[in-house]
């Protein structure tokens, strides 16, 4: 959500009226996105994008597996 918010903001301040233009607000609001990603794992020393979804992650959280099942 980072990368798309910032790509609209960047797009509504630089007003871009070609593709290209249009498609370099794009690359700098996921750029935003990436280094936002990148200096809070480097902070936390964890990784933010994991192979789970929400919807796994919750059910997993909610229901541990019990030993012996």
């Amino acid at each position: 959500m980072l990368a798309e918010t910032s790509a609209k903001d960047i797009s509504q301040a630089t007003n871009p009226e070609t593709f290209q233009e249009n498609a370099n607000a794009a690359y700098q609001g996921g750029k935003i996105a990436g280094d936002a990603r990148k200096a809070l794992e480097a902070k936390t020393g964890k990784k933010v994008v994991t192979s789970l979804n929400a919807k796994t992650a919750i059910q997993a959280k909610n229901n541990p597996k019990r030993i012996g099942e």
